[in-house]
């Protein structure tokens, strides 16, 4: 007990860091959403023939997008959903600029039952910074 009181501090620290190094793990299995990075969406991309969704307003798509992005602003995208029912069960990729709105658009698609859905960690800033190439509309 001696030992607790004396290192109360450290031990603290020592949870809380395990803590903070678990909380994406946690909170990608509590919303059921994978974030990836974007050398993995390349290879979600390309091997598992993911629909990419980019959930951005008209004038950011239109300064540049991932190829084959399908376009649906994340405001549009609850009523806009029955374009998306035959892809119920493949893989979904959302993006938007940063992370901020791809995360709102996951969570809609969730909840109405889309099965793979993973979100593009950083968004499209992430996908330039890696060098991967974009198409300007």
């Amino acid at each position: 007990m001696d030992f607790l009181t004396k290192n109360a501090l450290l031990i603290g620290l020592a949870v809380g860091s395990g803590l903070m190094l678990l909380w994406p793990l946690i909170r990608r299995g509590a919303g059921g959403i994978a974030s990836i990075s974007a050398n993995d969406a390349v290879l979600l991309i390309n091997r598992s023939h993911a629909v990419v969704l980019d959930v951005r307003d008209d004038a950011e798509f239109a300064a540049g997008h991932i190829t084959d992005a399908k376009h649906i602003p994340v405001a549009q995208l609850q009523e806009r959903l029955k374009e998306l029912v035959k892809l119920k069960d493949k893989p979904v990729l959302v993006y938007c600029q940063s992370g901020q709105r791809s995360a709102k658009a996951t969570d809609i698609l969730v909840k109405n039952e889309f099965k793979q859905v993973h979100q593009l960690q950083g968004g499209i800033k992430a996908w330039q910074d890696a060098k991967l190439p974009v198409v300007k509309a």
